[in-house]
């Protein structure tokens, strides 16, 4: 009689054991699958950021807190709280590499003497961009997008064409945000002479 419970006993248990570690595998399948990135995802994001550089031209224009409208765009879409990103703008050449906030900041609004070549690419200001996306890569919790945007200047002149690789990840609430973000006008070769 004693045998059989014991042998009763350990059969329970293995039971409850597997079933939590089957449990425990679900909920970690599951984890995954809500951090995965997909394309669609991506392209969304773009969206959001073209419409946050056009928002900060607008609130400068409207003489209102440009700055503060950018900070929120930094805080909305980049992943600074997640560690170091890597910035780097177009207009860019003596500090061409950005890995804080306050240098991204500077970049879209200007006005910081540590980064004087900086005369806020927001603020010029732009009243679209237009994303034409040669391809994006996804892989579990990791995307990168390379291709073309377009910013449309307020004053009437011809669409900017700048190239860009952004990658992006998704934090622990599952928000995706830019960990990269490297710009950079085309090259324009040189005429012979």
């Amino acid at each position: 009689m004693k045998t059989t419970k014991a042998i009763l006993f350990v059969i329970f248990m293995s039971i409850g054991f597997a079933s939590c570690d089957q449990l425990s595998q679900k909920e970690q399948s599951k984890s995954e699958s809500t951090l995965q990135i997909s394309e669609q995802e991506v392209l969304d994001a773009q969206k959001t950021w073209g419409e946050g550089i056009v928002q900060i031209g607008a609130v400068y224009s409207a003489n209102e807190d440009y700055s503060a409208a950018a900070e929120q765009h930094i805080d909305e879409l980049y992943g600074y709280n997640l560690g170091t990103v890597l910035f780097k703008p177009t207009l860019a050449s003596v500090i061409q590499f950005r890995t804080t906030k306050e240098g991204a900041l500077s970049y879209f609004v200007g006005h910081n003497s540590d980064f004087p070549e900086d005369h806020g690419f927001a603020i010029k200001p732009w009243t679209a961009v237009r994303w034409e996306s040669t391809g994006i890569k996804t892989e579990g919790n990791m995307a990168v997008a390379m291709g073309n945007y377009f910013f449309t200047p307020a004053d009437g002149s011809p669409e900017v064409k700048v190239e860009y690789t952004f990658a992006y990840t998704k934090d622990e609430e599952g928000k995706l945000r830019i960990i990269m973000h490297g710009s950079h006008l085309p090259y324009t070769p040189v005429e012979k002479h």
